[in-house]
């Protein structure tokens, strides 16, 4: 498989862990939700590396005397983009890592029948402003129909790719692929990436249906 963006598979015991957990079908709706607050908060962790965030050197009054400091620019515009429904699933654990992140909700179902998606709620401002560092999150990346239509969506509304990472739990080919064709220079952080889909588009083995077993509806 030949792709042109970097994915990353953070190799994290707790990232590993809580995918286990995700994965097994026995696992009741309450703990299989507490495994996707922390794949969201684990995978935001890592995907804060390698200077997306910009920082400003400073220096702070500790109770004894001033010392040197870091800090992430509080001026640059961060934002949080859950692909609902299943994309809230990751949205706890991320915003417990991004605080002062604005949350915009993109909203699409699938057809069943075309595998297509349609949305059914835009959230998303007119324009970002620039160099906005925005967060995707989405569980699934199977067929590659939700994530494409959503970076359709933001790079209308002047979004850089460059500055856009997308988490996710469960990522395939499809998609992965289509990403790299289009949005080369887009980062994408992953707790596993699996081989195939079925004929109703979801990854083997996956995790079903992220939606439904986190909301049992």
């Amino acid at each position: 498989m030949s792709i042109q963006l970097r994915v990353y598979v953070p190799p994290h015991p707790l990232v590993r862990h809580w995918l286990a957990m995700a994965r097994d079908k026995n696992t009741p709706g309450v703990l299989f939700r507490t495994a996707m607050t922390e794949l969201g908060r684990w995978l935001t962790y890592e995907a804060m590396r390698e200077d997306w965030l910009p920082i400003i050197e400073t220096a702070v009054e500790t109770p004894i005397g001033p010392a040197a400091a870091t800090i992430v620019n509080p001026e640059t515009p961060i934002a949080v983009v859950p692909i609902l429904r299943a994309g809230l699933t990751l949205l706890e654990g991320a915003q417990q890592v991004l605080p002062r992140a604005a949350t915009y909700h993109f909203g699409l179902a699938r057809d069943e029948e075309t595998l297509q998606p349609r949305c059914y709620l835009n959230k998303l401002p007119a324009t970002f402003e620039p160099e906005t560092r925005i967060l995707i999150s989405e569980p699934m990346l199977a067929t590659g129909g939700s994530i494409m239509a959503t970076m359709q969506e933001l790079t209308q509304r002047q979004a850089n790719p460059a500055l856009i990472r997308i988490i996710s739990v469960v990522a395939a080919p499809p998609a992965l692929q289509q990403l790299g064709q289009t949005y080369p220079a887009l980062q994408i952080y992953t707790a596993t990436i699996d081989e195939t889909l079925n004929d109703q588009g979801f990854i083997v083995p996956g995790l079903g249906d992220a939606g439904d077993r986190a909301f049992e509806t």
